[in-house]
């Protein structure tokens, strides 16, 4: 259920307005693949509250999108610099837009 904060913005339940959330769109690069960085990604995501989804794409490079509260979302960008334990990151490149809505954290295949 939605309310109107003070602002007059729409407010959700846990008191994060919709004008709070903020959407990335991530790119990662290096050793993570075949490494458990999706399983990884989605177990912390989810442990953040952070919504989104999380593939590999054929170059070799994970590719995610996180939408939630900005402070979460940039936690989960920061840990998309080191990811699962036995992976090696060599470049994380992000792209901000407009969150979808999307809702839940999932693996894509």
């Amino acid at each position: 259920m939605s309310s109107r904060d003070d602002d007059g913005d729409a407010a959700s339940d846990d008191g994060e307005s919709d004008a709070d959330r903020v959407r990335a769109h991530v790119y990662v690069s290096g050793k993570v693949q075949g490494v458990f960085y999706r399983a990884n990604t989605r177990d912390t995501a989810r442990e953040h509250g952070v919504d989104g989804w999380v593939k590999n794409l054929d170059d070799g490079r994970v590719e995610a999108v996180f939408e939630g509260p900005r402070s979460d979302v940039e936690t989960m960008i920061e840990w998309c610099h080191t990811g699962s334990p036995a992976a090696s990151v060599s470049d994380v490149d992000v792209e901000y837009g407009e969150p979808t809505g999307v809702t839940g954290f999932e693996v894509r295949r």
